[in-house]
């Protein structure tokens, strides 16, 4: 029996490994994201801390000092949490580009993959049409003998 040989077999097995490598950086930007968000959620409850630590304050002894300091924090704060937004834009923006490219991989290895089943398609069907020419001219064979003999 013939033995079917994709002759693209190396540039499927390549799209496979990019594949996998674009879902490892999918993941690993996914994972950066959380990261991210998971900071900006800290900040926002320290924001927050600070902020109810400052009417605290207001409420009970006036200590300039001590509502200074707490301005500065809060304005601290503030700044910290802008600067994570950007941090988080730029996380989403990298992880939408990885999941982009991993799209496209995953779309070129199935694109391979067709072309490797119509090709092992076409070899089956070669494969049973000199399997029908075998079997008509054994028949033929098998029939002029049996002619002779007669």
């Amino acid at each position: 029996m013939a033995r079917f040989n994709y002759r693209m077999q190396n540039i499927l097995q390549l799209k496979e490994k990019l594949e996998e490598q674009e879902k490892n950086n999918f993941a690993a930007r996914r994972a950066i994201l959380t990261e991210e968000e998971e900071k900006m959620a800290a900040l926002l409850r320290k924001r927050d801390d600070i902020a109810e630590a400052g009417k605290a304050m207001r409420l009970t002894t006036i200590d300039v000092l001590k509502i200074k300091e707490n301005e500065r924090q809060a304005e601290y704060a503030e700044e910290e949490i802008r600067q994570q937004r950007v941090k988080v834009r730029v996380a989403e923006k990298n992880l939408d580009a990885a999941k982009r490219r991993m799209t496209e991989a995953m779309q070129e290895r199935r694109i391979h993959e067709k072309l490797r089943e119509k090709a092992f398609d076409r070899f089956v069907a070669e494969l049973n049409a000199e399997e029908i020419k075998e079997i008509d001219g054994l028949t033929s064979y098998i029939h002029g003998t049996k002619s002779e003999d007669e």
